[in-house]
């Protein structure tokens, strides 16, 4: 009776394995673009229509230069260009943040806007910052001429990379929600990275 009871469990726990290794599969990451050293991957964000997006790249300055200038969120003129209003509802420096925009979608389909809440870690030993950014609810009251984007995640992380460079990754996954379809959606996700992550890289490596 024991054996058969060990047996049983053993089965289990091997079938357990299968679907977490094929869920993990599942889940891996698939390079979708790559232009100006920029390379996007994304995956199906589990239980969603929509995909996430992962953007990579190397930049020629220091892990803590590339952190200042994201991290800072008093000068944004590097931002999406999409974004036509940003308003700085709390900022501790090198700690949290939490602001409001608004995105300007293109006629007929109504503008966006998102409450954000922003958190900064730093490890100091190995000189990794990153920054997390997840919807603020119950803030700012929602306006009847946008929609609130409520399903969103981002975040930047950035290590060094040899003596004079470092690794910046921007990771996220956003829902627009409305009337964009879905395809859409899943085909702008690696757009965005990679505009965002250039406007760093120019701004650090030309300066």
């Amino acid at each position: 009776m024991m054996m058969s009871k060990f047996l049983f469990c053993l089965i289990g726990l091997f079938f357990l394995c299968l679907l977490l290794a094929g869920s993990l599969v599942a889940q891996s990451w698939d390079l979708a673009r790559e232009q100006d050293g920029v390379k996007v991957y994304t995956r199906q964000e589990a239980g969603k229509s929509l995909k996430a997006y992962k953007g990579t790249a190397i930049i020629r300055a220091s892990a803590e230069k590339i952190f200042s200038l994201i991290e800072d969120v008093n000068h944004t003129d590097w931002w999406d260009k999409k974004i036509n209003q940003i308003k700085v509802l709390q900022y501790e420096k090198n700690k949290r943040a939490q602001y409001y925009m608004v995105y300007n979608t293109p006629w007929p389909l109504i503008n966006r806007d998102l409450c954000v809440d922003v958190t900064v870690n730093i490890d100091p030993v190995r000189s990794v910052y990153r920054i997390s950014a997840v919807p603020l609810n119950g803030t700012f009251p929602e306006q009847e001429d946008r929609i609130r984007i409520k399903d969103y995640r981002q975040t930047w992380t950035v290590s060094p990379e040899g003596d004079s460079s470092a690794q910046l990754v921007l990771e996220g996954y956003l829902d627009p929600t409305g009337d964009i379809p879905v395809w859409l959606s899943n085909q702008l996700i690696t757009q965005s990275p990679i505009n965002a992550i250039l406007e760093v890289k120019q701004r650090m490596e030309n300066r």
